[in-house]
């Protein structure tokens, strides 16, 4: 066995075995990126953005509240 035997019978092996799931892979890839959230991601994404409302409401709330009964507890706070 040469060396171009040595080095070519790996490379043909490669060449009709990983390269082409190589490339679909990568291109499957691309293209789930390219289609962006899913259903689920998107219903998450939805949801937190709820709580994140409500949060800041409840936020609003206790500091107009804080406000009320120590009107300086920003000054202190900050």
């Amino acid at each position: 066995m040469d060396m171009n035997e040595a080095f070519g019978i790996p490379l043909i092996m490669f060449m009709i075995f990983v390269a082409p799931i190589w490339v679909i892979m990568h291109y499957r890839s691309k293209r789930k990126i390219s289609e962006g959230l899913s259903d689920v991601e998107l219903n998450q994404l939805n949801d937190l953005s709820r709580r994140a409302e409500k949060m800041a409401d409840r936020i609003k709330t206790l500091e107009s509240i804080l406000d009320a009964e120590s009107p300086d507890w920003r000054r202190k706070h900050d």
